[in-house]
């Protein structure tokens, strides 16, 4: 099995930054994807952004421009490098890793997560 541990998250102000890393351990080999979601409280978990095996990124509409995710192509480890961060930004942040079979991705791993707060 693999494990995922995230660091980074805390409080920030409005226009701050914060920058979380993913490490994992384990059974980590054949990953086609890592990346993060995130789950504010009331809402439902979403993809905030993800690479995938051949390098190749995906950022939710809502951080486009503001969150950069890197790594070495969907291997451990990853971060994703949060700038002028809102309020709305406050959630917890997960990091998350899967394969792609029928064209989907699976994403069947998953860490404990870390919380991030955008607060004044």
């Amino acid at each position: 099995q693999a494990q995922f541990v995230e660091s980074g998250g805390g409080l920030v102000q409005p226009g701050g930054s914060l920058r979380l890393s993913c490490v994992a351990s384990g059974n980590i080999f054949g990953f086609d994807v890592m990346g993060w979601y995130r789950q504010a409280p009331g809402k439902q978990r979403e993809l905030v952004a993800f690479i995938n095996s051949g390098g190749g990124t995906i950022s939710a509409d809502s951080v486009k421009g503001r969150f950069t995710i890197s790594g070495d192509n969907a291997r451990s480890p990853i971060n994703l490098q949060m700038n002028s961060l809102k309020v709305e930004d406050t959630a917890v942040y997960y990091c998350a890793a899967g394969r792609r079979a029928s064209g989907v991705y699976n994403w069947a791993y998953w860490g404990q997560g870390t919380q991030v707060t955008v607060s004044s």
